[in-house]
């Protein structure tokens, strides 16, 4: 019996998202390994952890323990999740075939910081022999930098067993989520700022915020929360698990989402595939995925408030935006497809070879 093909990810192992990719693979029937400098233990993975890194140039101090554990591992197939950290570490291990995939921040923020970090990421990027990205804008992102080949555009797609629609008369009152983590690019703030005034125009409509996500920025919410009086109206759940997100959003009828920078949001898919209306920021990946109508500027509190004003005292408009979301990603958004898609193009990257 042929030996099951070997794929070593170099991500951050606490992450959901790269925690998922490998379950996905490990279903496929790969062998899966990890190398991270965030390490947590993955079901069925190896786990291959490097020092700390605490400030952005320690990831050039990690080469040589990458290339290290890379070559230990021998794997048929390397792929880095964020390209400006475990991309150029990848990069530097010189073991193909080799695929980076951009999560966002990391091709449409850090590399405008400097031209270093330019140059940097497009070296990165050229040495990839395939590049995806989840998000049409993210792969105009990467072409700006002539990568050798053309960025696919994969997407983190939806559990769509675990994330569906519950019936809308069974959830209570008028709950709102939002699933993004508690750090500055999320605008929690503005969330926060926007339901207080969503409260002072409804007092009497039952309203409720859960903040999903967990982050740095976690005491100075709280302190936000207090000082407009939201005690009791807003909860912090933190961090979930896949069935704990599952739960909220499953009594929840609105779902926001307004980051300042972002590619295809996860949290947002998942959203929609549970049949809640989404206010999100006006940003090209989200363009993909939503009406005009449902996003509002980044920032903006009383453009997000007033969004939410309208799906509070309309119930049948955000039932049938949550119904058209649900749809939406029953057709488009099936994480299963997605990564039976990035199975065949790590076939035909082995094949090349």
């Amino acid at each position: 019996m042929d030996r099951p093909l070997h794929l070593c990810l170099l991500g951050d192992a606490t992450s959901p998202h790269v925690q998922r990719w490998a379950r996905e693979m490990r279903q496929r029937s790969y062998r899966v390994s990890l190398v991270t400098a965030r390490p947590s233990p993955v079901d069925g993975v190896e786990v291959r952890t490097l020092r700390p890194v605490h400030r952005s140039t320690d990831w050039l101090l990690r080469v040589r323990e990458a290339r290290r554990h890379v070559a230990e591992l021998a794997p048929d197939i390397v792929h880095a999740h964020y390209i400006t950290s475990y991309g150029y570490l990848a990069a530097r291990c010189g073991r193909r075939p080799l695929v980076m995939t951009a999560w966002g921040t990391d091709l449409l923020v850090t590399p405008r910081k400097n031209p270093w970090m330019r140059w940097l990421t497009g070296w990165t990027l050229r040495q990839a022999d395939l590049i995806t990205g989840d998000s049409a804008s993210l792969v105009a992102a990467a072409a700006a930098f002539r990568p050798r080949r053309a960025a696919q555009e994969i997407h983190w797609g939806v559990e769509l067993q675990r994330f569906h629609p519950v019936p809308w008369d069974d959830k209570p009152g008028h709950q709102l989520v939002s699933a993004r983590a508690w750090e500055p690019n999320y605008r929690i703030d503005t969330i926060v700022e926007a339901f207080a005034l969503l409260r002072a125009r409804r007092p009497q409509a039952g309203l409720a915020l859960h903040l999903l996500g967990g982050g740095s920025l976690e005491a100075r919410l709280r302190q936000q929360v207090q000082q407009a009086g939201l005690d009791g109206a807003v909860h912090f759940h933190g961090r979930l698990d896949d069935a704990g997100m599952a739960r909220v959003l499953d009594a929840a009828k609105i779902a926001i989402t307004v980051p300042e920078s972002d590619a295809t949001s996860v949290a947002m898919l998942e959203s929609m595939a549970c049949g809640l209306a989404v206010v999100a920021s006006d940003l090209p990946a989200n363009r993909q995925w939503l009406a005009p109508q449902c996003l509002v500027p980044a920032g903006d509190a009383r453009a997000l408030a007033e969004q939410l004003v309208a799906l509070v005292e309309d119930d049948d408009l955000a039932q049938a935006r949550g119904r058209q979301n649900a749809e939406r990603i029953a057709r488009d958004g099936d994480r299963a497809v997605q990564m039976d898609r990035m199975h065949q193009l790590y076939q035909q990257l082995l094949r090349a070879r």
